[in-house]
């Protein structure tokens, strides 16, 4: 059996692991999120039907390929990436959706995903700069854009 080589990229053993549980439970928000926005594109209805459907596809599709650009770097960082929904639920702060909703009440709790899913970004951070990690903090700042602006689009929708 060949041995594993030791990773040497300039960011200890237990800043690395660190990193990565922070990192998992950003990959589980994301993926709690994604869930819940891919049954809403599913199952919305109404007068904005067209106009949510579309738009929630944009963001279940974005947040799907956001799961492998976040798993890949808690690998490159030498950690087993969680995986399988319960595991990944039981890390998420994103609960899932348990009903079908009203449809501005999807665009609500998916307001609140995405702020949620930002929080969990935010909260990696310290431990990214304290160990110069400059991939994981362009990863969580490129994620915290797209959280935040997908907030704020959804929170016009309940405006007026």
């Amino acid at each position: 059996m060949a041995s594993t080589p030791s990773i040497n990229i300039g960011i200890s053993e237990a800043q690395r692991n660190e990193i990565a549980e922070g990192l998992s439970r950003l990959l589980a928000d994301t993926y709690v999120l994604y869930g819940k926005t891919h049954g809403f594109h599913w199952n919305v209805t109404g007068p904005m039907f067209n106009t949510l459907h579309l738009m929630f596809m944009e963001q279940y599709t974005e947040l799907w390929n956001a799961l492998d650009v976040i798993a890949e770097r808690i690998r490159a960082l030498g950690v087993v990436a969680p995986h399988g929904g319960s595991t990944l639920a039981g890390l998420a702060s994103i609960k899932e959706a348990e009903q079908k909703p009203a449809a501005l009440d999807m665009v609500s709790e998916l307001v609140a995903g995405h702020e949620a899913v930002a929080r969990t970004a935010r909260s990696v951070f310290p431990l990214v700069e304290a160990a110069s990690d400059e991939p994981t903090a362009d990863l969580l700042t490129q994620r915290l854009q797209i959280h935040e602006k997908t907030a704020w689009m959804l929170r016009s929708l309940l405006e007026g």
